[in-house]
């Protein structure tokens, strides 16, 4: 199984977030990303903000380097 990551970085947010969090799986990376949008962005816990996070998965672990931000997306 190859290493996933998401990173905040990626995405614009009032508070500059430098999160990047990485898993072994799909499901527990999902979980440890959507626990910390709630906790820390104010997102709300739902099937579709799930989706949302799924879809934002790369694979290999963060960069050093923060990544270009996204231009349209949640923070």
């Amino acid at each position: 199984m190859a290493r996933q990551y998401i990173d905040c970085r990626e995405f614009p947010s009032e508070t500059n977030c430098s999160v990047a969090i990485a898993a072994d799986n799909e499901r527990e990376l999902v979980n440890a990303a959507v626990q910390h949008a709630v906790a820390v962005h104010g997102h709300t816990d739902t099937p579709e903000f799930r989706s949302q996070i799924a879809s934002a998965i790369k694979q290999g672990t963060p960069p050093v380097e923060a990544p270009v931000q996204q231009a349209a997306a949640a923070g």
